[in-house]
């Protein structure tokens, strides 16, 4: 009974005792180092744990830098808000308007019609799609947008064999072969049994896209069969995958992809304001040739690993095929003409989706003068934050439909229009918990500026010097990749930059050597917690 007790109230308990636990160390030595690495080891502990809702947790050095005299309380809470947060709102009201007028899925579709529907390509154009949304949009919601496509497309691969072996043992059974054929009526519920399991689910040609695979999953376990053969479960496994692998990849693309890239930059900048060496367009051509690289060594692997590493099937453009592959582009072709004639808000939403990132890519090129130059009297003033937020405002400014109604005459008149988002579907995007996670990270960074536990970290870390720079650099990936298999991505990267930047200064060595690598590092790693920065709460039309 009292360990049952302890297991309700584990996370109160884990609570109190880190608070108690870790209390001699302000008391006993008593400077201001060690009352801010009490409130980083309380921090840490709490985000590795989550004894506390990570958001939660991000608030603590806002009670407790005052408390300990390290920071005021005005200094502290403006730390929550920064640059970085103007951007994210800015990103996230594009995600908000690309979902709600399905303008992803067209995206996706288009670009898996296009390579054909050979199984090597169909995966590499569902790969590149998916990667190419997550460039803009958060990992986890470009995942769970593609997610249903693949669905639909895998259920279709399968009942397509079964339809394509059914119809053949129908042929070799009823008119060729008499042997058969005399089997068949002395034999014929046994017959008739083997069609029943092979004939496919009524109407599924006409619904694929509406039925999910965990119902054909619950379907099938009655049998113990999940899939009806093997090849049907790798091709299964290998879609999904894929899925996951290219949202992770496409994120690392530029600095809005994901949370991690967003917070580093924003650090960064924080940290070193006179160097003006991260921004968009610097960071797409840091990370896209990995990028490409990483998706197409994720392709081949994956092809290896569940299908065989055939050479002459994965590269062959046939785009007709098999019934089974006619099937497949079948159905694709059949979920794109649902979403009917591109609309004019989709055209609207595409336009100011490149609007954005032309103004994000010639804002500050480095090779050539940029837009910025143009207000060379305010240099730095323009930022990557900038461009988001004038974009963003579009959104809410520019009409997606005109809102009527009838008059008592029976007239129908238009009296108000509705924007191509509104502030509650904004809302529903927004994930507020990154923007207070991120802003406590900030604070505990500044923290422990202002009472000089970065400078005593780096002075203890500075026999690290004697070692290899590549070396140092193996090392700190190591460790934070290991760290983000049991913490969330934005608690990882927030937690150790701050450590890992007076380390780099310590040794002499670029941050950009040490900081870069371990915030690429934090997507490559598991993360069961990873918080979507524009995570969709509900279905739109």
């Amino acid at each position: 009974m009292k360990v049952s007790y302890v297991l309700v109230y584990r996370r109160l308990l884990l609570v109190v005792f880190t608070l108690l636990f870790l209390l001699p160390l302000p008391i006993i030595l008593g400077t201001k180092e060690a009352e801010c690495a009490y409130t980083l080891f309380v921090v840490a502990m709490f985000w590795l744990t989550e004894a506390l809702p990570l958001s939660v947790t991000a608030l603590l050095p806002g009670l407790m830098f005052p408390l300990f005299g390290i920071m005021p309380s005005k200094e502290v809470a403006s730390a929550y808000f920064k640059d970085f947060h103007l951007l994210l709102i800015g990103v996230i009201c594009l995600a908000t308007s690309i979902e709600k007028w399905n303008l992803h899925k067209r995206i996706a579709l288009r670009m898996v019609m296009t390579v054909g529907v050979n199984p090597a390509w169909l995966t590499l154009g569902f790969m590149s799609s998916t990667a190419f949304l997550s460039m803009w949009l958060s990992n986890t919601s470009t995942a769970a947008m593609v997610m249903p496509i693949v669905e639909a497309v895998a259920q279709q691969i399968i009942n397509a064999e079964a339809e394509v072996e059914a119809t053949q043992m129908t042929y070799f059974s009823g008119s060729t072969n008499l042997g058969l054929e005399t089997d068949e009526s002395v034999n014929g519920h046994e017959t008739n049994e083997r069609k029943e399991k092979t004939k496919p689910v009524a109407g599924y040609r006409n619904e694929a896209g509406k039925i999910s695979g965990k119902m054909e999953l619950e379907k099938n376990s009655g049998t113990g069969n999940k899939y009806r053969t093997k090849k049907d479960h790798m091709m299964c496994k290998l879609m999904c995958l894929c899925i996951a692998y290219s949202s992770t990849i496409g994120g690392l693309t530029t600095i809005t992809g994901t949370s991690t890239n967003l917070i580093f930059a924003e650090h960064f900048n924080m940290r070193y304001p006179d160097c003006h060496c991260i921004n968009f367009g610097s960071w797409f051509i840091m990370s896209f040739p990995a990028a490409i690289i990483i998706l197409l060594l994720s392709w081949i692997w994956l092809q290896w690993l569940f299908l065989g590493f055939n050479f002459k099937e994965m590269f062959q453009c046939d785009k007709t095929g098999t019934a089974k592959q006619k099937a497949c582009a079948e159905v694709i072709k059949q979920e794109y003409q649902k979403l009917g004639p591109i609309r004019y808000q989709e055209i609207v939403t595409l336009v100011l989706f490149i609007v954005m990132a032309v103004l994000w890519f010639s804002r500050d090129p480095g090779f050539v003068p940029g837009w910025s130059a143009l207000f060379s009297q305010y240099p730095g003033f323009a930022t990557d934050s900038t461009v988001a937020l004038l974009v963003g405002l579009l959104f809410f400014l520019i009409p997606a439909k005109r809102l009527t109604k009838t008059t008592p005459t029976g007239e129908t008149v238009a009296f108000d229009y509705s924007p191509l988002i509104t502030w509650k579907e904004f809302q529903s995007f927004m994930p507020w918990d990154i923007a207070i996670l991120v802003g406590g990270g900030f604070a505990l960074a500044d923290g422990c500026e202002e009472s000089g536990l970065s400078k005593w970290i780096g002075n203890k870390l500075s026999p690290l010097g004697s070692l290899p720079v590549w070396l140092i650099i193996l090392i700190s990936s190591l460790f934070v990749t290991s760290l983000t298999e049991v913490a969330s991505n934005p608690a990882t990267i927030t937690l150790l930059l701050p450590i890992l930047a007076p380390l780099a200064e310590a040794i002499h060595v670029n941050p950009l050597y040490i900081l870069l690598p371990s915030t690429l590092c934090t997507s490559f790693a598991k993360d069961k917690n990873k918080l979507p920065m524009g995570k969709p709460k509900r279905k739109r039309n």
